[in-house]
């Protein structure tokens, strides 16, 4: 069966890569409404639960293709999968505030859980650059920045779970703002069924990842595309479809908290795709093999999450386009990074 994948011509890797991309979309769909139900049974709450539950859940896909990648020995794939998926994700949250018609998503969204998440982001992503140009030290092929970024996750997920318990800044209500609130009908469900289910999902997602990996690498040497412009272009958008569709769906549900908790948490969860790579890649720090054009989506990521930090502190009720300034800033960081990424794809052929 691998050696099949690795072998398909570049017609039957193009089939797969749409046909499981849209696995992915309908698996996601649905999985949005099971987290929202689970944040309501279990009493997690959206922000926790779109951070932990959703979040992990629909980054198996990416994250199955950025270590399987590490282990083929192409590292330049696996990283900028991960960082192009935290930006592409970033840019899914415009898609959300669009699809809201009432008012700016993260003005109705505010939370003290959401800006704790973003802040977690902000550091995770820091790590990724301190990684980037610390020195070239390795222990059993692994660098040090690896398990800080593990530790850092957990404790950052105590720290979001510790404000939420014991809030000491609430964002100021106003008519537009929606409130985490358990549904009735959630609450009747049986709760086994539903961890059933959302383990099923998950794991439908994370083989469509791996399926998604082997046909991608085929599209990267059949079209002479590099492996970054594949991650940061193809792979990374592919792989972060469920995010794009539980964040809709979130958002159609009435659940706005776990539709943006579920971006930020997941591109908080998401930055360990470049831990969990560095241990599967056997060539010493996975960190310093990359090019710049990679390492520059850590510094885009840096920015755009910056401003929509910014958004969600600010809260402007309408912005331009109906939507807030954050999501039109998102979208020239975004807009900018794939012209760079393109540019410096050309640089390179020439």
């Amino acid at each position: 069966m691998l050696s099949f994948l690795n072998d398909m011509p570049l017609s039957l890797a193009i089939g797969l890569f749409v046909a499981f991309a849209a696995v992915i979309g309908v698996v996601g769909t649905r999985l949005a409404h099971i987290v929202d139900d689970l944040a309501d049974r279990t009493g997690l709450g959206e922000a926790i639960a779109g951070a932990v539950l959703m979040g992990m859940a629909t980054s198996l896909s990416g994250i199955v293709l950025s270590v399987s990648a590490a282990l083929r020995d192409q590292p330049e794939l696996a990283m900028s999968n991960a960082l192009g998926g935290i930006a592409v994700q970033t840019l899914f949250l415009t898609a959300a505030d669009i699809a809201y018609k009432r008012a700016n998503l993260e003005h109705a969204a505010a939370s003290i859980g959401n800006l704790m998440q973003g802040t977690l982001l902000l550091c995770m992503l820091s790590l990724l650059l301190i990684g980037r140009f610390s020195p070239e030290v390795t222990f059993w092929n692994v660098h040090p920045i690896t398990p800080l970024l593990f530790i850092g996750y957990v404790y950052g997920l105590h720290l979001v779970g510790k404000a939420q318990a014991n809030p000491m800044w609430r964002p100021s209500r106003t008519r537009e703002t929606k409130v985490d609130e358990p549904d009735e009908q959630a609450l009747q469900q049986s709760l086994t069924s539903l961890w059933l289910l959302f383990a099923f999902l998950a794991a439908i997602l994370g083989i469509s990842g791996f399926v998604l990996e082997r046909s991608a690498s085929v599209i990267a040497q059949e079209s002479g595309l590099s492996q970054a412009a594949v991650g940061v272009l193809l792979t990374s958008v592919a792989t972060s479809l469920p995010e794009l569709v539980t964040t809709i769906a979130a958002v159609r549900r009435g659940a706005l908290t776990l539709a943006v908790a579920g971006i930020i948490g997941g591109n908080a969860f998401d930055t360990l795709f470049a831990a969990a790579s560095d241990i599967a890649y056997r060539g010493g720090s996975i960190y310093h093999v990359v090019p710049d054009s990679v390492s520059l989506w850590v510094a885009l990521s840096l920015l755009m999450t910056g401003v929509l930090i910014m958004g969600l502190i600010r809260r402007e009720e309408q912005g331009p386009g109906r939507i807030g300034f954050e999501s039109v800033a998102i979208i020239a960081c975004y807009v900018a990074g794939v012209a760079m990424v393109l540019f410096n794809g050309s640089q390179d052929a020439g």
